[in-house]
């Protein structure tokens, strides 16, 4: 099947355009690439046509919503780059408790407008992340043991996929109609099978949420602070979501108690806050509102980063912690830090129609990630670069025999075994979707899933 010769149509932004540098910039300024052609939907149409013109024209292509690929694989060199981050509509229906949204919505964008609503899904905690590839990745954050993953709640989706030699149309995918699809769409990440241009939710009714934040100086508390964390966080009230965040001279506890009060918060958290004498501050609010109030704002963010990400099925030992708090003292730079996430709760069931993220019976998922240099400003950081990436490299061989599995959000391009650690044994059912919607391997990166005969 030949189709007619595609025109592109949209927001087109090509090299000699005044705006081109910033366009063609991701959100981690490590990598730097020179795309052919940056198209920015407008419309479903817009992504059709410039999928088809990709292929009529036989050039590398690659999605992209929020910018925040770690890897830089949301951008190519010589390329084109079909760039959801325009299409940004949310019809929601309060009756039913669905949401469809259009995916260049970011986190914070979704967040709020749900929250005027008394409604949420679960996020991430940045922002700026698109949240459409959070979710086709998996997506957790404070309310993932309250309402599951994000993926959990993706209940259709609209994807323009390749057709033919030389074509592109649109499907949707639901329990009902391409189900393997929307199975895939649970957690596999995003880019692989196809563009998603919509995305609906069942969304939960979320009025308030209590707020919670405990700061302790320096690392001489680590070990109790941690050791208790890991052993309550994880089978707490399933209301309760937390994050502990360890940098070079503070331990950092973040916690958010859906639908509950300053008392119950403070008496789930009271085993971590005896511990040393930690600065506490609790805010009650809609989810909206204090979600936009924890926000830091990109520009003060560092330019370059790297993580490294796992997922942890046993407590740490004591000697873990202690590898946590020797690379911790001697981090590169002040934002560098080891994040975590608490799991249990309602990430241990999965939804109707199932999911392709594997790692439902972690305790808890965590980071250690190195940030360095300024935003806006090229070569920024570049005499820290080698530092920083021993560094991080060295701090997660360390903590390897603690851990298991990597989050496909947070890739690694140097990873072994890459295709076990994002998606455990559903890689080979992975692989048969991959060769249904798209045999030809249209769209495909450094770690993305090829199809079962190749």
């Amino acid at each position: 099947m030949k189709c007619p010769p595609a025109k592109l149509t949209g927001r087109i932004v090509r090299p000699d355009d005044p705006n081109y540098a910033e366009a063609s910039l991701g959100w981690d300024e490590l990598f730097v690439h020179y795309p052919l052609v940056i198209v920015y939907a407008q419309k479903t149409q817009d992504v059709v046509n410039a999928l088809t013109w990709a292929r009529q024209h036989d050039v590398a292509l690659r999605v992209r919503s929020g910018g925040h690929s770690l890897e830089g694989w949301s951008n190519v060199d010589n390329g084109i780059v079909i760039d959801v981050s325009e299409l940004k509509s949310a019809h929601i229906d309060t009756a039913a408790r669905t949401a469809t949204v259009g995916a260049g919505l970011n986190q914070l964008e979704a967040v709020t407008t749900l929250a005027k609503k008394n409604l949420a899904v679960t996020t991430g905690t940045e922002g700026s992340v698109g949240l459409s590839g959070a979710t086709l990745g998996g997506g957790f954050g404070f309310l993932n043991r309250y309402l599951g993953m994000a993926c959990d709640s993706l209940i259709g989706a609209e994807i323009v996929v390749a057709e033919g030699g030389d074509c592109a149309k649109v499907i949707k995918a639901d329990l009902k109609n391409h189900s393997d699809l929307l199975w895939a769409l649970r957690g596999a990440g995003n880019g692989n099978f196809g563009i998603v241009t919509s995305l609906t939710y069942k969304v939960a009714p979320l009025k308030s949420v209590t707020y919670v934040q405990a700061t302790w100086d320096g690392l001489g508390d680590l070990h109790r602070v941690f050791d208790t964390w890991q052993r309550t966080a994880p089978v707490a009230d399933n209301r309760l979501g937390t994050q502990l965040e360890i940098h070079r001279n503070q331990i950092l506890l973040f916690a958010v108690l859906a639908e509950g009060t300053p008392a119950e918060a403070k008496k789930l958290l009271a085993p971590i806050l005896s511990v040393g004498r930690p600065d506490v501050s609790v805010q009650v609010g809609n989810w909206g509102e204090v979600y936009a109030g924890f926000q830091i704002p990109t520009a003060d963010e560092p330019a370059n980063w790297k993580f490294f990400s796992q997922f942890t099925n046993k407590p740490f030992p004591r000697k873990a912690i202690s590898v946590v708090a020797s690379f911790m003292r001697d981090a590169p730079t002040d934002d560098s830090n080891f994040f975590t996430q608490a799991f249990g709760g309602a990430v241990r069931k999965s939804p109707r129609g199932g999911t392709a993220f594997p790692h439902r019976d972690a305790l808890f998922y965590s980071e250690p990630g190195a940030g360095w240099g300024t935003r806006g400003e090229p070569d920024s950081g570049d005499e820290l670069t080698p530092r920083a990436q021993a560094w991080i490299a060295e701090f997660s061989q360390a903590l390897r025999p603690y851990v298991s599995g990597a989050y496909v959000n947070v890739p690694n391009v140097g990873m072994q075994d890459w295709e076990t650690a994002y998606w455990g044994s559903n890689f080979d059912r992975l692989r048969k979707i991959k060769a249904k919607y798209d045999p030809r391997n249209v769209f495909q990166y450094e770690q993305s899933i090829p199809p079962a005969f190749c």
